[in-house]
């Protein structure tokens, strides 16, 4: 004869974890921490702060870390629409998400509506204004940063430091800056 008896003693935390797991509380605690607190800090949507030498703020009831590269977060595609609530995994979604901020079907329903309607013309002339618009604003921290830029010194690929004289022509670029915003605004449809 066998004997098929459990020979290990379950201790109250065992048996504890154990209940949690069944019940579908995983992430509970089984014992009790004796001594340090840490400081609860709330934050709501919006705050910044800094801890453990990193900044975080809270994004849409997500907190997130401040990081170099944020500027990159924003083309991360949700998994689903947010107009349709429907899952973003067609082939083309991600691009259109990026564009229009909705996936293929939610965007070609919206354009049928604007065709449909009459105002598909408007349309097409506003985003192309807004485009002009924005690239008028590129151009101007282009030249702002250009002119605010040194170059009295070089450094050349041996690591040796040539010294330059000259500079910037101010009123030239500024001048051309005005050239090409007034081409740029002539392009706009009315």
């Amino acid at each position: 004869m066998s004997d098929n008896v459990l020979k290990k003693d379950f201790n109250k935390k065992d048996v504890e974890r154990l209940r949690n797991l069944v019940k579908g509380k995983a992430g509970e605690r089984t014992t009790q921490g004796i001594g340090y607190t840490k400081k609860e800090e709330f934050h709501k949507e919006g705050d910044v702060w800094e801890a453990d030498g990193r900044k975080w703020t809270i994004q849409d009831g997500i907190k997130q870390n401040i990081t170099k590269l944020d500027k990159f977060k924003i083309a991360a595609v949700p998994l689903f629409c947010p107009t349709c609530k429907g899952i973003m995994n067609k082939q083309l979604d991600s691009h259109y998400f990026k564009s229009y901020g909705a996936c293929l079907n939610c965007s070609k329903i919206e354009e049928t509506q604007l065709k449909t309607s009459g105002k598909w013309d408007k349309h097409v002339k506003n985003i192309g204004n807004k485009t002009i618009d924005q690239t008028i604003e590129e151009y101007k921290a282009f030249i702002k940063i250009k002119l605010n830029e040194s170059n009295k010194s070089f450094i050349t690929e041996a690591g040796e430091v040539e010294k330059w004289s000259g500079g910037i022509n101010k009123e030239r670029a500024q001048k051309a800056l005005e050239e090409g915003i007034e081409y740029l605004k002539g392009l706009k449809k009315n």
